[in-house]
C-alpha cells in the first residue's frame, strides 16, 4: 500500500500542480516545473538515506530486472569474473542473467539456500569469495521467502552490489558499505515504473562489455541526470511524495525503522506462540517486510486465504513456489494493520 497521506497529496494535485495549470502526467520533462521535481526527488533521496556526495542517484526503467543485465555489462569488465549468493528466485534470474552474458564459467555461486527453499540466509564461507571478481552481488531482502540478510558482507575491494527492491528506506543503510544499491519503486518507494539505482561515481565507467546499448550504460544516464529519454516522470514525483513523507511525517529512515521492527515483532511474536499457524523462516533470517507462514494443510491454507479475502484483507496468498500466505508489511502499512490481522487469525484458529 501507498501512504494515504501520499495519495491524497497526489489526488489533490492530480489536475494542476502548483499553480501551473497542469498535471505532471502533462507536463513536459524538459519544462523548469519538472526538472525541480526530478531535483527535488534525488536531493530528498540523498538527504533521507545520507547518500555520499561520490554517489550517483540514477532514476531509471525497466524495472529491477533490467539491472540483472545492466550490472553485469557495464561493471564485469576486468577479469569478467562474479560472485553471487543465490537467497531467492529474484537472486535466481540475476544470476541467470549473468551467466547468459558472461558464460556459465564466470559465474561464481559463493553460497545458495535453495536447499531448504530459500528459508534462510546461507552462512558466506570467505574462502569461496573470488578476490578477482568484478562484484559480488546479493537481493538483501528476499520478497516471496521472507527473509534477510543479517548482516551486510565484508566483501573487501570487490564491489558489493545489493538488490534492495523490497526492503528499500525501511530502515538506515550505510551506502559507502555498497558499489550499487538499486530498486524497483513498486514497494516502498512509490509506484511501478520507477528503478532507482546508487551507484559509486567510479563504477560509472565509458569502458562497458562490448555491445552494450547505449540505454543500458550506467554513463549514458549519469551523464545526462536521467533525462537521456523521457523519465517515468509521474513515478518519480510520487516517490518525491513518499520521501517528502518519510522526512516529514515519520521523521526520517530511525523513526521508519522502529515502526518497522515493532510491527514485525508483534506479528513474529504472534506466529511463535500460535498452534496453528507457523512462520516458514529461521528465525536468524527473518524480514521484517514480508512474513511466509502456514497451518500446515493445504485445505485449512485455501480457507483462511478465501475468509481473510472476504473479511477484507488482500494479497494474503503466498507465491506459488512457497505456498501457504504471506502478509507484506512494508512501510505504508500501519501497526493497526497487523493488529487487525493477527485479531483475525486467532478467530481463525479458535474456529478451526
Amino acid at each position: 500500500m501507498m501512504p494515504e497521506a501520499v495519495l491524497k497529496k497526489a489526488a489533490a494535485e492530480m489536475l494542476d500542480y502548483e499553480g501551473s495549470g497542469q498535471s505532471v502526467m502533462e507536463m513536459s520533462h524538459r519544462s523548469k516545473t519538472y526538472q525541480s521535481i526530478i531535483d527535488g526527488c534525488s536531493a530528498l533521496l540523498r538527504e533521507v538515506m545520507q547518500i555520499p556526495d561520490n554517489y550517483e542517484i540514477l532514476f531509471l526503467q525497466g524495472g529491477a530486472s533490467t539491472q540483472f543485465a545492466m550490472i553485469p555489462l557495464n561493471l564485469a569488465t576486468k577479469t569478467g569474473k562474479v560472485d553471487y549468493v543465490l537467497t531467492g528466485q529474484w537472486a535466481k534470474k540475476a544470476a541467470a542473467e549473468a551467466k547468459l552474458l558472461l558464460g556459465e564459467e564466470n559465474v561464481n555461486i559463493v553460497a545458495s539456500s535453495a536447499d531448504k527453499t530459500f528459508s534462510y540466509i546461507p552462512e558466506l564461507d570467505k574462502s569461496k569469495f573470488n578476490p578477482t571478481a568484478d562484484y559480488f552481488y546479493i537481493c538483501m531482502n528476499n520478497t516471496i521467502y521472507g527473509t534477510k540478510f543479517p548482516e551486510i558482507p565484508d566483501t573487501g575491494d570487490v564491489p558489493l552490489v545489493a538488490d534492495i527492491s523490497s526492503m528499500a528506506l525501511s530502515q538506515p543503510l550505510p551506502v559507502e558499505k555498497f558499489g550499487i544499491l538499486y530498486a524497483g519503486a513498486q514497494k516502498n518507494m512509490g509506484p511501478a515504473g520507477l528503478t532507482v539505482v546508487i551507484i559509486r561515481k567510479d563504477l560509472i565507467s565509458e569502458n562497458v562489455r562490448p555491445g552494450t546499448p547505449t540505454m543500458l550504460r550506467f554513463k549514458t544516464h549519469a551523464d545526462n541526470g536521467s533525462m537521456y529519454n523521457t523519465p517515468p516522470c509521474y513515478s518519480i514525483y510520487m516517490c518525491k511524495l513518499v520521501l517528502e513523507w518519510i522526512k516529514n511525517e515519520i521523521g526520517g529512515l530511525d523513526k521508519m525503522y522502529e515502526l518497522n521492527q515493532q510491527k514485525a515483532k508483534l506479528f513474529y511474536d504472534y506466529l511463535d506462540s500460535s498452534k496453528m499457524f507457523k512462520g516458514t523462516v529461521e528465525k536468524g533470517s527473518r524480514s521484517l517486510m514480508n512474513i511466509p507462514f502456514v497451518t500446515g494443510s493445504d485445505e485449512l491454507d485455501a480457507k483462511f486465504v478465501k475468509e481473510s479475502t472476504a473479511a477484507g484483507f488482500v494479497n494474503l496468498k503466498g507465491h506459488r513456489t512457497v505456498g501457504g500466505m504471506r502478509a507484506s508489511i512494508y512501510n505504508a502499512m500501519p501497526i493497526e494493520g497487523v493488529e487487525k490481522l493477527i485479531a483475525f487469525m486467532k478467530e481463525f484458529e479458535a474456529n478451526n
